[in-house]
C-alpha cells in the first residue's frame, strides 16, 4: 500500500511538472504603482525577489522584509528599475516578538500600505523543530508569522484601501493532511511514509495559508481589502534545494532531478503572484486560490467549519488580543 502511494505521488509529480512547465502564465498587466507601498516578505531571494522587482519596476515603494541582509538586493533592484524607493527591514517570522516589532515599526514609519505579499517560507518537514514561542518551526515561519503580521497591519491596509493581501502557497497544499491535532505534531508524525512523500508540515503550512486567504477574504469583504492565495507551481528555489539537502532519500533525489529538469525559474513562478498583487483584473477578487493566473478550486479540506476552527486556534497560538483583531 505504501509503495503504491509512493509510485502514485511520484507519477503525479512528474505529470504536474510537465503540465506546468508547458503552461506558464505570464503577467502582462500595464499598471502604474507610483504612490503605492508594498511589503514583500522573503523579498531578498527567489519568488519574493521577483515580485519585489516587478512592483518596483512599476514605480511602487517596496519594503523588503527578510531575515537576511537585503542591502545588495536593494541596490540591484534600484539599478535595474531606476526606482530609488526600495528599503529593507529585518523580520524573523519564527519569532512572534520580531513580527510584532516589525509591524510596530511599519505603523510608525509608513503612512500607507497598498500591497502585502506574505511570501517568505522554509521547506523543512522531516524533523521536528520548536521555536522559542513553542510552535513547530515550519508552521511558525510559513503560516503563524504571516497570520500575526497580517492582523497587525490590517488597520493600515484598510486606511489605504483599495489594498491587497497575497499569500504564497504551494501545490502541495492539495496533498496536506492538516488537522487541528497536527498543528503541533509529535515526533512520530514525521516518520510516516505518507508524510515523507507529501511534504508533511510544509504542505500543512501551505494549506493553512490557503485557509487564511479564504477566511480573511470573507471577513474583510466590503472593507476594500482583498486577500487571495497563489500556488506558483514547481519552482526551482532554495526551498526545494534545502529540503532535499536535509532529507536525502531516493524519493527526494528523484524529485529534485525533476524539479531541475522541468521546474519553473523564479521569474516564471512569480508571474501569478505579480498578477494578483497588481492587476486591475484581480482588484476586487477576494478569498480565492490562483494557479497560472486563474481562479482554481480550493483543497476539499477547507470547509467553512474547518477554516473557522483554524482561525480561532491561530489567534490563540499567536497571542493576538481582541483589540488587535482587525476583522
Amino acid at each position: 500500500m505504501e509503495l503504491c502511494m509512493m509510485v502514485l505521488i511520484a507519477i503525479s509529480s512528474v505529470i504536474c511538472m510537465v503540465l506546468f512547465k508547458n503552461w506558464n502564465f505570464w503577467c502582462k498587466c500595464n499598471v502604474c504603482l507610483v504612490g503605492k507601498t508594498a511589503i514583500v516578505t522573503g523579498g531578498a531571494s527567489g519568488l519574493g525577489y521577483q515580485v519585489a522587482l516587478a512592483l518596483a519596476s512599476k514605480g511602487c515603494r517596496v519594503i523588503i522584509a527578510d531575515i537576511s541582509d537585503s542591502s545588495e538586493v536593494i541596490e540591484r533592484i534600484k539599478r535595474l528599475t531606476t526606482n530609488q524607493l526600495i528599503i529593507g527591514k529585518k523580520i524573523e517570522l519564527q519569532s512572534l516578538q520580531s513580527v510584532r516589532d516589525f509591524a510596530s515599526d511599519i505603523l510608525k514609519t509608513e503612512s500607507r500600505l497598498d500591497i502585502l505579499v506574505c511570501n517568505a517560507g522554509i521547506g523543512e518537514y522531516r524533523k521536528k523543530y520548536t521555536t522559542e514561542d513553542g510552535l513547530e518551526r515550519t508552521m511558525h515561519i510559513n503560516y503563524f508569522g504571516h497570520f500575526l503580521l497580517t492582523h497587525l497591519l490590517l488597520d493600515l491596509l484598510k486606511k489605504s484601501a483599495p489594498s491587497r493581501i497575497v499569500f504564497t502557497s504551494s501545490l502541495t497544499a492539495y496533498l496536506s493532511d492538516l488537522s487541528l491535532e497536527n498543528l503541533h505534531p509529535q515526533p512520530e508524525y514525521y516518520e510516516r511514509l505518507f508524510i515523507k512523500l507529501n511534504g508533511g508540515v510544509y504542505s500543512n503550512s501551505k494549506l493553512a495559508l490557503t485557509a487564511a486567504a479564504k477566511s480573511f477574504g470573507q471577513k474583510l469583504d466590503g472593507t476594500g481589502v482583498t486577500a487571495n492565495v497563489v500556488h506558483p507551481g514547481i519552482v526551482k528555489t532554495d526551498i526545494f534545494r534545502n529540503a532535499i539537502k536535509n532529507d536525502r532519500n531516493i524519493f527526494g533525489m528523484f524529485f529534485l532531478i525533476f524539479v531541475y529538469l522541468l521546474g519553473k525559474t523564479p521569474t516564471e513562478g512569480a508571474q501569478t503572484l505579480i498578477h494578483v498583487a497588481q492587476s486591475e483584473e484581480t482588484k476586487t477578487t477576494t478569498g480565492q486560490s490562483f494557479i497560472e493566473g486563474k481562479i482554481r478550486p480550493r483543497p476539499l479540506q477547507l470547509t467553512d467549519t474547518f477554516c473557522s476552527q483554524l482561525w480561532d486556534t491561530s489567534i490563540k497560538c499567536t497571542g493576538l488580543q481582541p483589540q488587535e483583531l482587525g476583522c
